[in-house]
């Protein structure tokens, strides 16, 4: 994947040219960043294979002139025969050298003189953040601890803002039940929910110093390394590594140990051999209770507290199907090795939806509302044949069966224009739909919203159909059955599937398993319970798999009934299916970082200016308050204002330092500040636009109320500026 930062370094054009074009829409400043789409990654792949190619045969040309360069000196042939072979191998060595360049700016994104490296412009992000105090290393007196920071002041105002607008735009939307459920945990919980068992990484330890690694990790770093540095592996490795990272999720711990050691790789600090792979469990373990009799794990997600309460919200919501449950809080993982700053960490605040619903009728009231939207979708087919992501239509791909059902493909679309709105460039946004070999076998249909940023395409919310999955696991493992029930008007004569699990005969097979065995056949569906009874009749025996003991068991014809029974029915009782949104709110966060970012020339021309061009809807600071110069008469009108923000409930900073307006308006550039109000009069002042520099006079008695209008989304900068007297000032260059 290729991607190009490029800082951009354009002259500051004059103020009548901006007025100008303001006319027509708010100027939009460059962005720094240059992703080549998603759509064009088959073309340059193609192309990457066809310059190594190139490369390895011209290198070839190199060497063999090389040898008719050394055969011609042997041979004592005239001068001139050599000096015409050596100007021929320098063509080559330079010919040589320029596909060398053009494939290391395929494989690593290098775009000409003046682009920045992706870890260049992360850099920049970063550096910029944390000198911002948008968030630190947590622990920084101590040299911090891997994997946990703090958020500072604007970056938990960001959070905040994210996270209201989160509740607005789903809780408040779907009229959800939220709940909020401890983070300590019991075992049997986690037990029940499979998080004891399978939640694990493979991990490798420097068989010498003991530091621990995670295994796919290292191979992929591996892969990556090679794939852009070493310039001199054919098209084939190339292809091989590649095939590596592509299914690196499905190596067994046997598999990823022989890559390991079939390529080499070793510990990255000392370089020492290292282990074989073993799983390691990624939650934090504690003791309730000072006895540690009762083991419990603080969470690794939020979705098991709402399980578990599934019984007393369903009764709450008046015994009706569907409905939706939420929570936002405090997660927990015990990283092997956390890097890439606030995407995996420690601890993380996770917002997630589990939305209810008859497993017989998927549809969603408001499905219409998101029908129409077209934006970057990955299907596995795509996927699997070599192709790219791709716009397509979300009510296409419902009715095609790419996306399984209207609740799923609704949420989707719900996702889709909560991160849009939240300032998540929708070019470098997709979603891509798990292989058949990322799900879990219960899972209906599972998508990923991915976002791009200098780390690659990030996983920030999934969107899973989990079906009964964990309602029946808690159900089983609780003995409370977890249940909805469904009234009907009149009774139904229905023809019911009457499975019947010989119990004498599962006990003498399958003793201390008879009952996962028995729950298991009695779970069936029709499809699975029919198939199973042709197969016993014609085979007499079949393979079954019970998900509780995780293997397939032999079960014969005398160890189960099935057949159909026509009986009267006054209702139905049913395990609901889950529609499950989770959303990693620091990835978010973290890529709306990269994503607002630029930079841009200062009015002199001799340095680069940091802005950070969030939404009023999610900007830390709404505005920012400067009397022009220090004099009482406008100090007392700033404050004046800041009274009348601060009752309209607008977040606002007040600064009557004596500094120049110019360095004012770069400090709240650099935060990400919309607007700043200038106090150059008692009467009117001026609103001034982070991005266009734009700014219009409003009356003292108005300011508040246009820029509550503005930041609450009920008007836009393109209003303001054609309802208001312009200002031109050059202090709004500075």
């Amino acid at each position: 994947m290729r991607f190009l930062f490029a800082l951009i370094s354009a002259s500051v054009s004059s103020f009548s040219s901006r007025l100008s074009h303001a006319l027509s829409k708010p100027q939009r400043s460059t962005l720094p960043i240059s992703y080549l789409s998603q759509l064009a990654i088959p073309t340059m792949a193609a192309a990457e294979e066809s310059l190594r190619k190139a490369l390895a045969e011209k290198q070839s040309a190199v060497e063999a002139q090389g040898d008719a360069v050394r055969a011609l000196k042997v041979a004592k042939a005239s001068k001139a025969e050599i000096d015409a072979a050596i100007a021929a191998l320098n063509g080559l060595k330079l010919e040589k050298s320029s596909i060398e360049k053009q494939l290391q700016a395929a494989v690593c994104g290098n775009d000409g003189d003046g682009a920045l490296s992706r870890e260049a412009f992360r850099q920049a992000v970063v550096n910029t953040l944390e000198r911002r105090l948008f968030y630190i290393p947590s622990f920084k007196i101590y040299r911090g601890v891997a994997g946990l920071y703090d958020y500072g002041p604007p970056g938990c105002a960001v959070k905040s803002n994210v996270l209201a607008f989160w509740r607005q735009h789903f809780a408040l939307e779907e009229n959800m039940l939220e709940v909020d459920c401890p983070c300590v945990t019991p075992e049997v919980v986690l037990k029940a929910s499979g998080h004891v068992d399978k939640f694990t990484d493979l991990m490798v330890k420097d068989e010498k110093t003991g530091t621990c690694y995670r295994a796919d990790h290292l191979l992929k770093d591996f892969c990556n390394e090679k794939i852009q540095k070493d310039l001199s592996i054919s098209a084939e490795k190339a292809a091989e590594l590649k095939h590596v990272l592509a299914t690196l999720d499905d190596l067994s711990a046997e598999e990823l140990g022989a890559k390991i050691k079939e390529y080499g790789i070793t510990a990255p600090d000392t370089k020492n051999p290292l282990s074989d792979p073993y799983p390691f469990n990624l939650m934090f373990q504690t003791s309730i209770g000072p006895s540690g009799l009762s083991p419990g794990y603080m969470r690794p997600e939020t979705a098991q507290g709402i399980f578990v309460n599934f019984k007393d919200l369903y009764y709450y919501n008046g015994n009706k199907l569907p409905f939706a449950a939420a929570q936002i809080g405090q997660a927990f993982r015990n990283e092997i090795s956390p890097r890439q700053g606030l995407l995996r960490v420690r601890e993380f605040t996770l917002a997630e939806i589990e939305y209810f619903v008859d497993p017989e009728d998927k549809s969603h009231p408001k499905y219409s509302e998101v029908v129409n939207l077209e934006f970057l979708m990955f299907p596995r087919e795509e996927q699997m044949s070599g192709q790219s992501a791709k716009k397509i239509h979300l009510g296409d791909a419902v009715s095609k069966g790419i996306v399984n059902n209207e609740t799923l493909g609704y949420f989707i679309g719900r996702v889709y224009l909560f991160l849009t709105r939240l300032g998540i460039d929708k070019n470098r946004l997709r979603f891509r739909q798990h292989l058949a070999n990322e799900m879990a076998h219960y899972a209906a249909d599972c998508w990923d919203a991915e976002i791009e940023c200098s780390y690659g395409w990030i996983e920030c919310v999934g969107i899973a159909d989990r079906s009964a999955y964990d309602l029946c696991a808690h159900s089983e493992k609780s003995g409370v059955p977890l249940v909805a029930a469904e009234k009907f008007s009149e009774p139904r004569e229905v023809e019911k599937l009457v499975i019947a699990p010989v119990k004498k005969e599962l006990g003498l097979a399958f003793k201390g398993n008879q009952k996962n065995v028995t729950e298991a056949l009695e779970a069936m569906n029709e499809k699975e319970a029919l198939e199973m009874k042709a197969a016993l009749e014609s085979k007499g025996e079949v393979e079954f798999y019970v998900c509780t003991l995780e293997k397939n068991v032999p079960i014969k014809k005398n160890m189960v009934s099935i057949s159909k029974e026509k009986k009267k029915e006054h209702h139905r009782v049913f395990t609901p299916s889950v529609i499950e949104p989770s959303f990693g709110i620091g990835r978010i966060i973290y890529c709306l970082f990269e994503h607002s970012f630029y930079t841009r020339p200062s009015k002199a021309g001799d340095e680069q200016l940091n802005v950070f061009r969030f939404p009023p809807l999610v900007a830390p600071i709404k505005c920012t308050v400067f009397p022009l110069v220090q004099n009482q008469q406008y100090e007392d009108v700033a404050k004046v204002i800041s009274k009348s923000l601060t009752a309209a409930g607008i977040s606002h900073k007040i600064d009557i330092t004596g500094t120049s307006i110019g360095k004012r308006y770069a400090r709240t550039d650099e935060l990400g500040v919309p607007f700043a109000i200038t106090v150059d009069s008692t009467k009117d002042v001026t609103i001034r636009e982070r991005d266009s520099k734009l700014q219009v006079r409003v009356d003292v008695e108005e300011v508040a109320s246009v820029v509550k209008s503005v930041t609450e989304g009920q008007r836009t900068w393109e209003d303001v500026w054609e309802n208001f007297p312009h200002h031109t000032s050059a202090s709004a260059d500075d």
